[in-house]
């Protein structure tokens, strides 16, 4: 039911009687019948739950006969021990009984009275209570004096003012902010904190929702949290919001609250209460120190992994590995073309607008997968290149070598701001650095303008490095290729083929060469070779090495004795004053090549090894002598046979010294395949060596050959179709090509393809005047029978000059030989020791002009020692369909 209470709230309440809690029968013993439940006038949290009021009455007896149910609570006294008794001498002490029986009289007799009694509980005789007791003086029915009285715990008044006494500290001088809500989730008050903050006074606050104070989705955020702390009674704690601060939507604030549900005395929930502070300092503190250690990370990653390799384009993109997504949300990276090219100069000039050649060569993003275009421009390719226009502020970027802030930076307004920072290397500018984040994300601010600074200078001491690398590297690839031969070398019965591999991009150049040599007579010299160590030392050595093999290889020395001087020129390479009076010292052993550089303080890492095959084939005979310093075997794969490994004794490497080399020489089947490699192919730090020479012997054997059941067919048909030696390089590459490592590569393949019967004209003449005659007799019918009518009339000229020649200064009977191949050859043999010397003839001398008739004659000429005496030879280039070319009047009077 609706009562109309006696005072008034604001005006008339209406107001609902609600039931107070159910008391257990123990805490409602005394009550009357039918008083199982106390109803409540009261909304709750009224006064009244906190202050426990009690009520008793004193009859005209001055004997109590009321007794209510808190003055059982109060004082613990039931109210079939209370009434009737005298109150004065119930509770009152002893020593205060004659003023308290006054008193009441005094109330008796129509008077009021206030004050504060001692009392005791239960009956006890020292007072434990003080109550707070107004005394009404009232009339019975019949006339009477009677008394109601109202008591009040006191000690319950201290906690309400104590209460009310902290309650005012929060909220009138609590540094934080404080605000309760109540049930309904209004705002019913908050402290002066709060409203300084918020602006206004207190009471304008009241009736508040948070979204008054918040942004729409921080505003939701809170209410549910304040919803869940009302209907389940757990607190939340440091929950973070964010919202412009009053008057300031700029500013961004960020707060830190704790809720937690407020209860009445009863225990029925009221509200909640919201304990919120400014954290904006922290969080910036907080921001700070997050930024500072993305910070250090990022420079530490960068210090990892920028400058790993020595290339440009990839340590480019390194940079941009380490910046996006975390530092940025997209990233490019310009460098200038004469950079690239080599051409310095053009970058030097460029820094004096900026506007210079550049090319993209790294580009990397989180939001796009191509780069944006930039505002009337079109959208750069990495590898496109490109110009800044002169008033741009990339090209102002170049230009002073200081980073520019643009905001936006493309055509779509995607961007919200971007960083264009010269890539600085030893005060020379290298290239741009563009760094840029998208809408939504956080401008770059000062110490992002600092970071990107210092990781583009990162990038571009590495990326200037490499430049450095790559120009040195270059060059020397350059002076070792130039070293090696050029094109496909050609041999008289051999097809040769030949490969070179340099290492790995990032190692340096190596010391690795082949060579396939020329020889009189049609014979070529074989070389493979490898300087050991690495770098531009081992590549200039190896062209000093090969330089001289190519020259004692003229002077058609035996191969052993080709490495034996070759052994001496490279124990001089590392040591300047090794030779004495320009001839070579006698062979020293290792000790004591080691004990002298120790002498003269001669680094030993400064002595030059290598090692070296020197084979010379013959195509007439078809042997092949060889010789070794330290080499790897060579591979001999014969027709129908699986490959297998030559057996020559490898001699000691050159440079060392002390150690004579030895020759093997070795008759080669028609057809048979011959491998010359380095140690690159085979060798590797994954696996034995003896693993990589057993895979090179199985791929360099043809597939349908095998030497333990290889019919006689099979070898026939193999032998009738071999592959090309360019399929077999290709093939040995490819399988091997996971067994090797960073080392050079070098493989020199020949197939052995002797002069035919035909091509060859051999003749033994006896030491007499008319062998002279027969000679020519001899040459003219075999070039006839050689359809080489056009070089008849020379040859016999140039053979009866050198079977002369052989008579009057040579011993033994002459033999007298001509081969067909590429050129015509003829060589003249005895058992003389006297080399042929070519002189000037006075003008009055009637001889001494056969030499130099030979010499003017043909197309090469010369002599060499033999194992029982010489051979003076000649060579003529084959005619081409036209008449031989005759010796101008000039040159024939040039010999007088």
């Amino acid at each position: 039911m609706d009562l109309v209470g006696g005072g008034e709230l604001e005006g008339t309440v209406a107001l609902s009687e609600i039931p107070a809690r159910a008391r257990t029968p123990e805490q409602r013993s005394g009550e009357t019948p039918g008083g199982d439940i106390v109803w409540q006038s009261s909304p709750p949290g009224s006064i009244y739950d906190y202050v426990k009021v009690a009520s008793f009455s004193i009859g005209p007896d001055g004997l109590i006969d009321q007794w209510s149910l808190r003055a059982e609570q109060l004082f613990g006294v039931p109210a079939r021990d209370a009434v009737g008794k005298d109150p004065i001498e119930a509770f009152v002490p002893a020593d205060l009984r004659d003023r308290g029986h006054r008193k009441v009289a005094e109330i008796l007799d129509g008077r009021e009275w206030t004050g504060v009694v001692p009392f005791r509980t239960d009956g006890g005789r020292a007072p434990d209570g003080i109550a707070e007791v107004y005394v009404m003086p009232t009339e019975t029915e019949h006339g009477d004096k009677a008394a109601v009285c109202i008591v009040v715990d006191v000690r319950a008044l201290r906690r309400i003012e104590t209460d009310l006494a902290a309650s005012q500290a929060i909220f009138g001088q609590s540094p934080f902010g404080f605000l309760l809500f109540g049930t309904d989730l209004k705002v019913q008050r908050v402290n002066r904190r709060f409203a300084a903050v918020f602006g206004g006074e207190g009471d304008e606050h009241r009736g508040r929702t948070v979204h008054d104070y918040l942004p729409r989705q921080e505003a939701e955020r809170l209410q549910g949290a304040l919803r869940h702390v009302l209907d389940t009674g757990e607190s939340v704690t440091d929950m973070q919001l964010v919202g412009p601060a009053p008057g300031a939507k700029n500013d961004r604030r960020h707060w830190s609250i704790n809720l937690y549900r407020v209860h009445s005395g009863s225990g029925r929930p009221i509200g909640i209460a919201g304990l919120g502070t400014d954290v904006t300092r922290r969080h910036a503190a907080a921001r700070e120190a997050a930024h500072a250690r993305r910070n250090l990370a990022l420079l530490n990653e960068a210090g990892a992994r920028i400058g790993n390799s020595l290339d440009l384009e990839t340590t480019a993109r390194e940079l941009l590995d380490v910046t996006v997504p975390v530092f940025c949300d997209l990233a490019s990276v310009d460098l200038y073309q004469g950079l690239l090219d080599g051409d310095e100069s053009a970058q030097v000039d460029s820094l004096a607008d900026g506007s210079a050649e550049l090319r993209r060569v790294a580009f990397a993003s989180a939001v796009s997968d191509a780069p944006f275009a930039e505002a009337g421009a079109a959208p750069v390719t990495v590898g496109a290149v490109h110009r800044y226009s002169f008033n741009s502020p990339c090209a102002d970027a170049l230009r002073t070598a200081r980073p520019v802030t643009i905001s936006g930076g493309d055509e779509n307004g995607l961007l919200q701001s971007t960083l264009a920072v010269p890539m600085v290397a030893h005060d020379t500018v290298v290239g741009l650095a563009r760094f840029s984040r998208a809408k939504g994300s956080e401008p770059f601010g000062e110490r992002d303008r600092a970071l990107a600074v210092e990781l583009a200078a990162r990038a571009a001491v590495c990326i200037d490095n490499a430049r450095l690398y790559r120009r040195e590297h270059e060059r020397a690839l350059i002076l070792q290729r130039s070293l090696l031969p050029p094109g496909d070398p050609e041999a008289s019965g051999l097809d040769i083929a030949c490969r070179y591999l340099p290492g790995n991009a990032a190692t340096e150049v190596g010391g690795d060469w082949f060579d396939v040599i020329e020889l009189p007579g049609h014979r070529t010299a074989l070389v493979v070779g490898d300087v050991m160590g690495r770098g531009l030392r081992a590549a200039v050595a190896m062209g000093e090495l090969r330089t001289a093999v190519r020259t004692l290889a003229l002077l058609d020395l035996e191969p052993a004795e080709v490495l034996s001087a070759l052994d001496e020129i490279a124990r001089g390479l590392g040591n300047p004053g090794h030779t004495a009076g320009g001839q070579l010292r006698p062979p020293q052993s290792p000790q004591s090549t080691r004990r002298a550089l120790q002498g003269r303080d001669i680094d030993p890492s400064e002595v030059y090894l290598a090692t070296c095959v020197y084979a010379v084939y013959d195509p007439v005979t078809r042997r092949c002598t060889f010789a070794n310093a330290g080499h790897l075997p060579p591979v001999l794969v014969e027709p129908g046979e699986a490959a297998q490994m030559l057996d020559v004794p490898p001699g000691m490497p050159l440079g060392v010294g002390g150690e004579p080399f030895e020759e093997v020489e070795v008759e080669l089947p028609e057809g048979a395949l011959l491998a010359l490699y380095t140690d690159g192919l085979v060798e590797s730090r994954d696996h034995p060596l003896d693993d990589g020479l057993r895979a090179f012997r199985n791929a360099i054997t043809p597939p349908a050959s095998d030497a333990a059941e290889t019919s006689a067919e099979t070898s026939a048909e193999t032998s009738a179709e071999p592959r090309s030696l360019e399929d077999v390089c290709d093939h040995v590459l490819d399988t091997l090509n996971t067994h090797h490592g960073e080392d050079d590569i070098a493989l020199l393949m020949a197939r052995v393809q002797g002069l035919p019967g035909d091509a060859v004209g051999d003749w033994t003449l006896p030491r007499e005047p008319r062998s002279v005659g027969r000679a020519r007799e001899y040459a003219r019918a075999q070039l006839l029978a050689w359809d080489l009518e056009p070089l008849v009339d020379t040859t016999e000229l140039l053979v009866s000059e050198l079977v002369t020649n052989a008579l009057r200064y040579g011993e033994g009977e002459i033999r007298l030989r001509l081969l067909l191949d590429r050129s015509l050859v003829c060589e003249v043999w005895d058992a003389g020791l006297v080399q042929p010397r070519r002189r000037r003839a006075r003008d009055t001398d009637e001889g001494g002009r056969g030499l130099q008739l030979v010499g003017l004659l043909s197309a090469a000429w010369g002599s060499r020692r033999t194992p029982r005496g010489k051979t003076v030879w000649f060579e003529l280039a084959l005619p081409d369909g036209e008449s031989a070319a005759e010796p101008s009047v000039e040159a024939l009077l040039s010999m007088f």
